[in-house]
């Protein structure tokens, strides 16, 4: 060994041993299909999305002067920033997407029930921290559909009770679109909600270490299989595939299917077609289907219903022990989901 290794080893005594010994935390076997890794991927993808935002973050200007050609200038002159703003438009989407996909496998194996309420309402707010950072995202781009969708955004939240006025007046930094509008969309996309996320990881973390994660049992396995098996190496080797099949896929996608420029922002041309990102065709067409009010409001009591259901869930099982009425509800709120998002991606504006 040699000196600066024996000076780090006393320092930082920690081998293979040690290292299983610390991280024996005992993983249901359950964890060992693919589909339950979920709740890793989206946080290897806000990895990803760190580390590609702060290179962005070097060229990017945010100003609505400046924006639009920063960004083109990342995509068409710096040195792979075509590559890098693809890897983080694609690294978006597909953290919104496993973050959907982990809220619905917590809810359909009812992982959120006691004592993990807490945990799916810290899940709730981690899920509408992602939403939020993705319009953020969309907006700086300074194109003009992101311009007009923030626009509706705003609008939107204008129309909350009580607190709307306040909330739009703090997201655009004045009444309306000005020239303050992107700087304020620029500290909450890349400061403010990457920080409030990772406190919400820790506490996240720590309730999964303090609970333990839920157990489960399958139809077809054997009585005498193991129960769980060792956090180091075994399931941290698929973390590892898994975050490696990953950076494969948005390399792929990022290569076929790069981030291309719209139109610059126009604030004097309403556009005929605005389309936001597809995470968010439910709500626009939803915003279609009543008035602005009742959209708003109808919108906010679902999304309330959705923090507070562990506990209406309680509620339901003490009445109707038998019943399964959460999946049978789970299942139709699925299927509206995507009949919204694919009526409102395949309608003609």
């Amino acid at each position: 060994m040699t000196a600066i290794g024996k000076w780090f080893g006393e320092r930082l005594p920690l081998d293979g041993d040690k290292l299983r010994e610390m991280t024996n935390e005992p993983v249901p076997n359950h964890l060992k299909k693919w589909w339950f890794c979920l709740g890793g991927t989206p946080a290897y993808l806000f990895l990803v999305q760190i580390a590609t935002g702060i290179l962005l973050a070097f060229y990017y200007e945010a100003s609505p002067t400046t924006a639009y050609e920063s960004v083109r200038y990342i995509t068409d002159d710096v040195a792979f920033g075509w590559y890098l703003r693809s890897l983080h438009k694609w690294g978006a989407t597909l953290m919104v997407a496993t973050v959907i996909l982990h809220q619905m496998r917590i809810y359909f194996t009812g992982a959120y029930r006691k004592p993990r309420e807490m945990n799916w309402m810290i899940g709730m707010c981690l899920l509408v921290c992602t939403l939020v950072v993705g319009f953020t995202g969309y907006c700086l781009v300074f194109e003009q559909l992101s311009f007009w969708g923030a626009k509706v955004g705003a609008e939107i939240t204008d129309q909350v009770p009580v607190v709307g006025g306040f909330m739009k007046e703090m997201l655009l930094g004045g009444e309306g679109y000005n020239k303050n509008t992107l700087s304020r969309f620029f500290v909450l996309h890349a400061a403010v909600l990457p920080v409030v996320m990772i406190l919400l990881l820790i506490v996240h973390i720590t309730l999964i270490r303090l609970q333990g994660i839920t157990e489960m049992k399958f139809e077809n396995e054997k009585e005498d299989a193991p129960r769980f098996f060792n956090f180091f190496p075994d399931h941290m080797a698929t973390e590892v595939i898994m975050g490696l099949v990953l950076m494969i896929l948005l390399s792929v996608l990022a290569t076929v299917l790069p981030a291309t420029m719209g139109e610059v922002a126009n604030p004097q041309a309403t556009p005929e077609i605005i389309k936001p990102e597809w995470f968010f065709y439910v709500t626009f067409r939803w915003l279609k289907l009543f008035s602005i009010t009742v959209a708003v409001l109808s919108m906010g009591l679902i999304v309330f219903l959705m923090f507070v259901w562990p506990f209406i869930d309680a509620w339901v099982r003490r009445r109707w022990p038998a019943s399964e009425f959460s999946v049978w509800l789970g299942i139709l709120a699925v299927l509206a989901i995507l009949g919204l998002t694919v009526w409102e991606g395949a309608v003609a504006h």
